[in-house]
């Protein structure tokens, strides 16, 4: 169990009246840009964590500005597979190299 281990008394004390004399409150109101991104639950969506870490909008047509819309979604193995060699591509995932050995005895 973690617990905090670190209490305050006096003025910092959690029920202390004059406690919010001292302690700021919060640093800026969020703007529209921020609120755009507010969620009413802790879990985001596929893409707007895509755009989040790599500023990608996959909710939107880049040339348009039309909202894209899922048409298919393929799980079959040997559909996929088809797909992937009608187009040229791979159909299987490139072999994993081995783990490389540490040193044992390295000089630092």
């Amino acid at each position: 169990m973690r617990t905090i281990r670190l209490r305050h008394h006096g003025v910092l004390a959690p029920n202390a009246r004059l406690r919010g004399a001292i302690v700021p409150g919060p640093a800026h109101k969020p703007d529209g840009h921020a609120k755009e991104h507010a969620h009413t639950s802790a879990r985001m969506g596929w893409a707007r964590l895509l755009e989040r870490v790599f500023d990608l909008d996959l909710e939107h047509c880049p040339q348009c500005g039309g909202e894209f819309r899922i048409i298919a979604a393929i799980e079959e193995p040997a559909v996929i597979a088809r797909i992937l060699t009608h187009l040229g591509l791979p159909a299987r995932a490139p072999p994993r190299a081995p783990a490389r050995r540490p040193e044992l005895f390295q000089a630092a």
